[in-house]
């Protein structure tokens, strides 16, 4: 989900389809919504984060169909710049940030984020 939010980002644009693509629910409408800010405040992001996620737990060891993960995302190379100067947006530094996402079995078969929770900058 992480790499098609970044590649998206790129251009900001919120409506893209590849968004729906890993991510659903509360996870989507989220990642939407901050996509349309950038959009509307002229602002695109370069460089993508690294993850290292976890499976946290598993709601059945038969036929699972929600799992929640845990990860440290690197977010230390992605950051947000100007569309229309290339400047950066601001002189914060990325970091690194605790993520908890629920990931839910659809009926299509495929995995998708549902839900997802964001720690500040330093918290992991």
């Amino acid at each position: 989900m992480w790499r098609d939010v970044a590649a998206v980002a790129t251009t900001s644009d919120w409506r893209s389809p590849r968004l729906a693509e890993h991510a659903t629910g509360d996870a989507l409408s989220v990642l939407s919504r901050q996509l349309y800010a950038d959009h509307y405040n002229g602002l695109i992001s370069k460089g993508a984060p690294s993850n290292s996620p976890v499976a946290q737990s598993v709601d059945s060891p038969y036929e699972p169909k929600t799992v929640v993960i845990r990860d440290c995302s690197d977010a230390t190379t992605w950051l947000k710049f100007r569309a229309e100067t290339g400047q950066p947006a601001d002189d914060e530094p990325g970091g690194k940030h605790r993520i908890d996402a629920e990931v839910k079995l659809g009926a299509d078969g495929a995995w998708r984020v549902a839900r997802f929770a964001v720690e500040g900058t330093g918290s992991c």
